[in-house]
């Protein structure tokens, strides 16, 4: 009763106010889960009140409300588990929607904002609901078992039945009987909010009481505990929590009744035929069409399905029934493995794929084991013959299909792995399992097989193979052979390497191949190898005679990235060999791109949506390359940096004032005009800054601290230990550094110098006297250098036809003049009119002619000062 009605004295009021102000405030203590279902509750409680008025945009938002305060409840759920009242929730918003959806006059009398929210609210709950469908049909099996059948006049609801319900039963079947509570509470909820604000506040104020009241609230978390979710329990408790209550409610009246319309909550094997069934290949061909005919339909249990086909194998095979038959169903149940997943960009979980991988290997078997079977697209389902007595074996299906299917699904798996977990490495593992069905496949076919499915099977090898780097084909290729005797005859026992099976492969898709495409990949495939193992000239040869890239534009995006991939591989070969402007060329497309990343597959770059949608995102996504087919970016980076050092800095030197010189390589320009603008100049941390300090060393001829900045234990650790056989490509830079070091030195320092020694230099540049002499002699005969070689005392003559750094200057401020004077002519025509200098030019002298001669008489005079 409230306050302001009590009855009483003015002292006992009084009394009871003082008591008031003297007793200090309870401090309410609430537990993460009550609050955080607390919140649920009142969320599902205001959309049961929207649902009620057909209000459908208030039932979107809060729906969006209700799925966020969810994600902040994820930890207390995935302790005490998803409680029931949410799940029932879900079922029943999803059936009010489809009911809603269904009524299509009710749906015109809709204004645009409920029917908008009502279309977008049905998607987002059926594909929130995929991932409670276990819950929500145990749910709904639940409910369908208690359902009792009483007379429409009764109108029983869960709330009346537990009036009625004895406490007796409630003993007997206890975890029912808390599923019905739940129903029957949650029903109360509905009526008012009222009784349900009663009900919170009772519940708040239960918590701060004595310890009288301690077991009203424990009862109250009883409701939201994982004991309370009916759903989460095995199916052998739910079945002896049946039975007990079958067994003790036989003999009493007012007990349950079974319902016979009710949801199995054991999932029972399905009888496959009837009991006293002749099993014939008839009969088994029936009931395989029979659950083919539920393939791609809504509601279908995939993996129930690809039971039942496993069930049908073991039938046929216990019947004798013949390996007809018996292939039949394999290609099916292998079919509905690569069906389970609906979305394209899914990939096959491990359990599917092992599955795969091994239904793939006995059909294979069975194969092989039948000489006299056939299979083929080409066979139409009439003419099959799958009965023993049926000799030879028809059979629809195309194995090549499947393995085709089996290798992307790997490549899948591959790319949705974190390539940093153990999870890779194992899924790796499965790579040489691949390959061996690939081979068996191979094997088959080239007996059986046209020359078209020959060349597919062949194309799929190539590409498992000519990533890898093969140490045999390796040292093949620079002509080494093992050590010792048992080195040498280990390396011919284990037969072929890579390279030999490159070549058979590949010259084979040349010759038979009638697809561009397949011999495309093939000629790419075959380059990579080569240029993974140093054959430098057999692969550029290839490059050359294919003229692959003066069509590859018009190439599918997966060639063009592998175009890329070859392309980038040629580069670091031809730098591995010391052929540094052939290296450059070849990557000098990707690198200055500024895309290198993107253009070989290895990930995306971030891009406005204006650039790429989502659709066009995941498209790119799948055409991502494996982690472990990746090529080091900071690698290729590195090598093509250097590779422009070396080039730029020697032609920077020699046409230090040429006024219309250009860039070999922007990129590097870059990167060195970034490294002027530092402030602060200290020493370099990454490979960018490393190769920036050497670039100055070598610009002033210092090829020792150029040599330091490159070859260290930081770039050797990041770069070059990556190679094979690092050591030769370190000393190769060396001799390259100290070579182009000595060229940028007599660029710089020529009009210094009169005549120098050869021996000198070599001595500066440690090189070999032959070596030194070769470069000057390439120099002055490529009109480099304006000298000449003194062969009796070894020295070069300096000819001084070159300008010195005054006179290059004065060149620039006369070309500079030059182009002001002509600046100004043009100006003077469009003030004049354009044909007005023409024609008046015989009548009198123009004040422009006389300006040009003025200027022109400056030029020569300062240009013979300078120069005499």
């Amino acid at each position: 009763m409230s306050r302001f009605f009590a009855t009483g004295s003015d002292s006992e009021s009084e009394e009871s106010s003082s008591a008031d102000e003297i007793t200090p405030k309870k401090r309410i203590v609430c537990c993460p889960l009550r609050f955080r279902f607390e919140e649920l509750t009142n969320i599902i409680k205001t959309i049961r009140n929207a649902m009620k008025i057909r209000d459908m945009s208030k039932c979107l938002e809060e729906f969006e409300q209700l799925y966020r305060a969810f994600l902040k409840s994820k930890t207390i759920v995935d302790k005490e588990g998803v409680p029931q009242f949410y799940i029932r929730l879900l079922a029943d918003l999803e059936d009010y929607l489809n009911q809603l959806w269904e009524d299509k006059e009710g749906k015109k009398k809709m204004n645009k904002n409920n029917a908008k929210a009502l279309s977008t609210l049905r998607q987002k709950i059926r594909k929130y609901n995929k991932d409670f469908e276990t819950e929500i049909s145990s749910c709904n099996g639940v409910l369908s078992l208690f359902a009792l059948s009483f007379d429409d006049d009764e109108g029983v609801t869960a709330k009346s039945l537990m009036k009625k319900k004895p406490q007796e039963e409630e003993k007997k079947a206890p975890e029912a009987s808390k599923f019905l509570k739940g129903a029957a509470d949650e029903e109360s909820e509905s009526e008012g909010d009222e009784e349900s604000e009663d009900w919170g506040s009772d519940s708040v104020d239960s918590g701060g009481e004595s310890e009288d009241n301690e077991g009203e609230a424990a009862s109250l978390a009883v409701v939201f505990l994982k004991k309370y979710v009916f759903f989460n329990l095995e199916h052998k408790k739910m079945e002896q929590v049946d039975e007990e209550a079958d067994e003790e409610g036989e003999g009493e009246e007012g007990g349950w009744e079974k319902v016979k319309g009710g949801v199995p909550l054991v999932k029972e094997k399905p009888k496959m035929f009837a009991k006293g069934t002749e099993i014939n290949n008839a009969v088994v061909i029936k009931k395989l069409n029979e659950i083919l005919q539920a393939r791609g339909k809504k509601g279908t249990d995939r993996s129930a399905q690809i039971e039942l086909l496993h069930a049908l194998a073991g039938i046929s095979n216990e019947n004798n029934l013949g390996e007809g038959i018996l292939v039949k169903i394999k290609f099916n149940i292998i079919a509905s493995l690569y069906d389970y997943n609906t979305n394209l960009a899914a990939f096959m979980k491990a359990e599917m794929w092992k599955k795969c991988l091994e239904c793939i290997d006995e059909l294979l078997d069975i194969l092989f084991e039948n000489s006299n079977m056939f299979i083929g697209e080409n066979i139409a389902e009439d003419s099959e013959n799958l009965a023993i007595s049926d000799q030879p074996f028809r059979v629809r299906g195309c194995i090549l299909t499947l393995v085709e299917r089996m290798d992307e699904e790997f490549t899948k798996i591959m790319q949705n792995t974190d390539p940093h977990s153990q999870e890779y490495v194992d899924n790796l593992k499965d790579e040489g399992r691949v390959c061996g069905i690939i081979d068996r496949l191979l094997q088959y076919l080239e007996s059986k097989g046209s020359t078209e499915e020959v060349c597919r099977v062949y194309l799929r090898r190539i590409m498992h193979t000519y990533y890898k780097f093969d140490y045999k084909a390796h040292r093949r290729s620079l002509g080494l052979q093992g050590e010792t005797k048992s080195e040498q005859d280990q390396e011919e026992s284990e037969g072929e390497d890579s390279a030999i099976i490159m070549d058979r492969l590949c010259k084979f898709i040349y010759a038979k191949d009638r697809t561009d495409r397949i011999r495309t990949c093939a000629i790419l495939c075959h380059i990579y190898h080569h240029a993974l193992h140093s054959r430098w000239y057999q692969a550029r040869d290839l490059m050359l005679m294919s003229h692959l890239q003066d069509n590859i534009q018009h190439a599918d995006p997966p060639v063009q990235i592998l175009y890329n991939r070859t392309m980038v591989q040629l580069g670091i070969c031809a730098f591995r060999r010391g052929m540094i402007k052939d290296a450059h060329n070849a990557l000098l497309d990707i690198q200055s791109s500024g895309r290198a990343k993107e253009l070989l597959g290895q990930g995306l770059l971030m891009r406005n949506m204006q650039e790429r949608n989502a659709e066009q995102e995941k498209i790119e996504k799948r055409r991502q390359v494996p982690f472990h087919m990746h090529i080091n970016l900071e690698l290729l980076e590195c090598v093509y940096l250097v590779s422009a050092m070396l080039l730029e800095i020697p032609y920077m030197a020699a046409h230090e004032f040429d006024a219309r010189r250009r860039m070999i390589s922007k990129q590097f320009h870059h990167q060195l005009r970034v490294g002027e603008r530092q402030p602060l100049l200290g020493p370099p941390e990454s490979m960018r800054e490393h190769v920036v300090a050497a670039s100055k060393a070598m610009k002033m001829g210092d090829w020792k601290t150029c040599h330091s900045f490159i070859i260290n234990e930081k770039m050797n650790s990041k770069v070059w230990d990556l190679f094979p056989e690092a050591q030769r490509v370190r000393e190769m830079l060396v001799r390259k550094i100290q070579e182009e070091s000595l060229r940028t030195y007599l660029f710089t320092y020529s009009s210094v110098y009169d005549s120098i020694s050869m021996e000198t230099l070599s001595e500066m540049f440690e090189l070999e006297l032959p070596t030194v002499h070769s470069i000057i002699s390439k120099m002055i005969i490529n009109e480099e250098l304006m000298a000449s070689l003194d062969q009796p005392t070894q020295t070069v003559v300096m000819h001084r036809t070159e300008p010195t750094s005054l006179q290059n200057m004065t060149l620039q401020l006369a070309e500079k003049l030059g182009g002001l004077v002509e600046n100004n002519e043009r100006v003077f025509d469009l003030k004049q009119g354009v044909y007005g200098g023409y024609f008046n030019r015989g009548t009198r002298t123009r004040p422009r002619n006389l300006i040009k001669d003025h200027f022109q008489i400056k030029i020569n005079c300062i240009i013979n000062v300078v120069f005499s």
